[in-house]
């Protein structure tokens, strides 16, 4: 056996992990839903402060759509059901859409 061998170090290949896609929860403005609810349902829905809540209302208020937030598919989805459901339990029509982010 020579003593000159090299010993190469073995090469290890990761497994390339791809990172879930992320998802939109979108609040669409409607005409009905009052400024006070749609405000506690993102702070009860999505722990936002009276602020933020307000902003982003404000936004779909003068847009007519404000992202809520953006989250892993299956929270999104649970989320925005959660606020829809809060919604027509109290007789509104509000409405949060999922949609993946570009």
């Amino acid at each position: 056996m020579a003593e000159d061998t090299t010993l190469k170090p073995k090469t290890t290949t990761k497994p390339k992990l791809e990172r879930p896609k992320l998802y939109k929860v979108i609040l669409v403005n409607d005409d009905y839903t009052p400024r006070e609810f749609v405000i506690m349902v993102l702070k009860a829905v999505f722990r936002m402060s009276e602020e933020t809540g307000y902003r982003v209302m404000m936004t779909a208020h003068r847009m007519g759509t404000c992202v809520v937030v953006v989250c892993a598919k299956d929270i999104a989805e649970t989320k925005a059901k959660e606020a829809v459901d809060l919604a027509k339990e109290a007789g509104y029509p509000l409405m949060f859409t999922t949609e993946p982010e570009e």
